[in-house]
Formats: structure tokens, sequence, C-alpha cells
């Protein structure tokens, strides 16, 4: 048996990274009041600086209501390296992130992404972290659940994953290369060995493991209520990524700075940001596309 899952939960928190993400996490932190920020993605993998950071910080106060997180973008120049960083910030309430990483939200980008690696960088107390801990523990149970009533009757741990995931990816709207499943587990192996029997043994539900393949002994009634569970956020997905983006239009801080830069490292074309541009970023799209795709044809 795997060891339990909050010493692996905590294991996997207490990672260390890069001291120019440790450092952007703790003034991230300190400036919005947070009770800790959780770093994930890619980069928490490599160890490159290269790219969008991502982040998510945790606040105090009750649970909000309505579409969350609010996301933003931030380019900030470290001096101890001379890096120029960037930082794509999801920020929400630790109360709400709780919630949504037990499956008590109609949410599934919580407890499908934080099953995932992360690492807690920074955290306010004690308590904070422990709370922290809890949540992403909780990602993990939720995920191993619906993994066992999505997956297969017996077969490896990672044939579980693969339908999770595979499940997930459809639910949202994001484009993702076929096999992107695969890649999640063949990019993180020590993370993902072992995962699925202490989470499931945290969650309460039985298992026959042998010869390395597990199966889950789920009741028909059990198996039922977590298909339907699952099929009301299936069908709710896309429409709350629709919703999400539209929000972001107006609420993502730093859209416009984001936007340049995904244009110039995809085509190599730099965009100049006017300060109307910085205001304005949806109106000012078509004009900067235009530009770029003109460049484009004259560079070819």
């Amino acid at each position: 048996m795997s060891e339990p899952l909050e010493k692996r939960v905590a294991a996997m928190l207490g990672r260390e990274v890069r001291p120019e993400v440790a450092a952007l996490a703790r003034q991230l932190g300190e400036q919005s009041g947070a009770l800790a920020v959780l770093f994930y993605g890619s980069n928490l993998r490599t160890g490159s600086l290269e790219g969008v950071l991502d982040f998510y910080i945790l606040l105090p106060g009750r649970p909000e209501t309505g579409l969350w997180p609010r996301v933003s973008y931030r380019e900030i120049d470290d001096a101890a390296s001379g890096e120029r960083l960037r930082a794509k910030i999801a920020t929400m309430t630790l109360a709400k992130f709780a919630a949504a990483a037990r499956g008590e939200t109609l949410d599934t980008t919580i407890w499908a992404r934080f099953v995932q690696p992360s690492a807690l960088l920074w955290a306010r107390d004690g308590a904070a972290r422990q709370d922290v801990e809890r949540a992403v523990g909780g990602a993990a149970r939720t995920a191993a659940r619906l993994a066992a009533a999505l997956g297969p009757e017996d077969g490896r741990p990672e044939d579980f994953w693969r339908a999770l995931f595979r499940a997930t990816y459809r639910a949202e709207l994001r484009v993702e290369r076929p096999g992107r499943e695969n890649s999640i587990l063949e990019a993180n192996p020590a993370h993902f060995d072992g995962l699925l029997r202490a989470a499931l043994v945290s969650a309460g539900v039985p298992f026959a493991d042998t010869g390395g393949r597990i199966a889950p002994r789920l009741s028909d009634a059990e198996r039922s209520r977590l298909r339907r569970w699952w099929s009301l956020r299936r069908r709710l997905g896309k429409p709350l990524n629709l919703a999400r983006l539209a929000r972001a239009t107006t609420t993502f801080d730093g859209a416009a700075r984001y936007g340049a830069w995904k244009l110039e490292r995809h085509t190599g074309i730099a965009v100049e940001l006017t300060p109307w541009r910085e205001r304005h970023p949806i109106l000012a799209a078509p004009k900067a596309l235009w530009g770029v795709w003109r460049e484009m044809r004259r560079r070819t």
C-alpha cells in the first residue's frame, strides 16, 4: 500500500522551486493580503522561467458567489537574476477553492487541475498551510472517486487517470490534442505512482489491488450517483467556460500585455502597446491582429 494521501500531499506541496519563483510568490501573497500562494503548470515541472508562470492566490474571507476566479497578468523584472518574469494569476478565496476541490460546486477545473502537481510556495502561517493541504487532498479524493466511476471495472491505475482526464478535457471549452491525457501521466510519473490507491483509501472507496491492477468495489447505486454527479458538470462545463471568457474581457487585468506577449511568442512579431490599447484590449484586437497578419505576409 502506498503512503497515506495526507503525507503525499504535504511532500508534493513542499517541493522546492527556483528562488526567483519563490520570491515572486511571496511578493504576490504579501501584496494581496493572501492566506497562501500555489504554483502549478509546466514551469513547475521544468524549472524554467520562460513562458508564463501560473499562480493561484488564495484569499481569506467567505466563499465568493458568481464567477471565479479573477485572472490577471503581470510582468516583473527580477533584480537578482535580471530576468523578466511573466505571471498569470488566478485569485479566489481559500474557502471557495476548498469547496470546489471537494466537488461541492459545478466547477471541474479546480479538482482536475490540483490532482496534478502543484507547490505551496507561500503561506501566511501554519494554519493556512494546513488548510491548503486539506483542500488539495480533497481534490485528489474527488478526482479518484470519479476516476473509479468512469474507468474500467479492472485496470492499471493509469487507465483510470486517462479516463478521468479524457472526460474533463471534453467537458471544458479548450482545444487539446488527442492523447493529452497521456502526456500528463508521462510528464509526472512519480507524482501519479501510488496516488490513486492513496486517494481511494482516503476517500473510503473499497477496491481490490492485485498484480498492479485495481478493481474499485463501487455499488451500483454509488456508481450511478457519481455518474449523475458528473453528467451535470459535463453538460455545464462549456457554458461555464464561455461565461468566464466573457467576464474576462472586462476583468482580465493586463489582458492587452498578455495578448501582445502571446502574439509575439507565436509569430515573432512585436505588437505596439499604446495606452488606448491597454485600456481597451477587445476594441484594439482587430487592428492589432490585422497588423500582425500584414507583417507575416510581408515576411513570407
